[in-house]
């Protein structure tokens, strides 16, 4: 797999300071949770949760919060002071994954050292433990059951008892967008899965969720992972079909372009992956739309993929950019 990405030039908006790939600069929202979990402070944690106002934004913090060094000090304390709660459990698991994730690295599986694997799956079943029972006692509680995903897709559990557990999860929260790409993972060659599966569960997804969801992403996330497992040649000219440029068309009208779409914190991901698609397949008409709405607000995933990922997204920025204006 190689970049895809051809002819642009160099340079945003004249006015433009360049991308920020920080969550906490994209959404100022989020600040006051980095300050209080830098800080160890549980209680301000805690209040910062109680006053969400959806599973969506509380999926979204916790993974925030679980990529914060250090913070199973102060959860593991919270845990032990408040059995009963399952929002310190349901974190501290998330951040065992974390840690255990770090230690595997993103490698695939045969560069990955033997000590790796009995540590990244120790962590995996600390984390386990704590997550089957908040399930159990708390079974509509949206962030253990993503988490479960997590811990399923790294212990190896199989495909089934991953979508038992998506399933699971969406009888009480249909649609939950962070689940679906957790999912999205899982159904991957890479993982098990098969192309038709990935492909299929993306559609399916974008298909039943409610016009202007995030959802219809999840199309443009199952491209950009096939591009990732094609030869150099064959990735450019897979995103360059028409085919797949219909598809993502589709997909995005139905969502974050859709008049009903009311932007969200997972707005900025999802147009990002589907600015991604839409430039690896030089479709800059396509991908204007999404860097409009971003500015200058890069997720990590998925230009990450890319060697220089500012660089990235600012000619790719420039080059859809300039199609609205007549300049290309």
């Amino acid at each position: 797999m190689t970049s895809t990405i051809n002819g642009t030039t160099s340079g945003g908006p004249p006015s433009s300071s360049g991308p920020t790939f920080d969550p906490y600069d994209n959404t100022p929202e989020l600040i006051p949770l980095r300050t209080a979990a830098q800080a160890g402070d549980w209680p301000a944690v805690r209040a910062w949760f109680a006053g969400l106002g959806s599973v969506d934004q509380l999926a979204s913090a916790s993974s925030l919060l679980a990529d914060i060094a250090g913070v199973e000090n102060f959860l593991e304390r919270a845990v032990a002071e408040e059995p009963d709660d399952p929002l310190p459990r349901a974190l501290l698991a998330e951040r065992y994954v974390y840690i255990g994730w770090d230690i595997r690295s993103g490698a695939r599986a045969q560069h990955v050292s033997q000590d790796q694997f009995a540590q990244f799956h120790d962590w995996l079943r600390r984390a386990e433990q704590l997550l089957i029972e908040v399930c159990a006692a708390h079974p509509d509680h949206a962030p253990a059951w993503t988490a479960r995903l997590m811990t399923a897709r790294g212990l190896q559990l199989g495909q089934a008892e991953a979508r038992r557990r998506y399933d699971r999860l969406s009888a009480h929260h249909p649609h939950h967008y962070r689940a679906q790409t957790q999912l999205l993972q899982q159904v991957c060659p890479k993982w098990g899965g098969s192309w038709e599966a990935a492909h299929g569960f993306a559609r399916e997804c974008a298909t039943a969720a409610p016009d202007g969801s995030n959802s219809g992403a999840l199309v443009a996330l199952a491209h950009i992972e096939r591009w990732l497992d094609l030869d150099s040649g064959e990735d450019a000219a897979y995103m360059r079909g028409l085919s797949v440029r219909d598809d993502l068309r589709h997909a995005a009208q139905v969502s974050v372009l859709h008049p009903a779409h009311r932007p969200d914190w997972n707005s900025i991901g999802a147009h990002n992956a589907f600015a991604f698609a839409f430039s690896l397949g030089n479709h800059w008409a396509d991908a204007a739309p999404h860097f409009a709405f971003l500015g200058d607000r890069a997720s990590e995933s998925p230009w990450y993929y890319l060697p220089d990922r500012t660089s990235s997204f600012l000619k790719c920025r420039k080059a859809a950019l300039d199609t609205r204006g007549g300049v290309r």
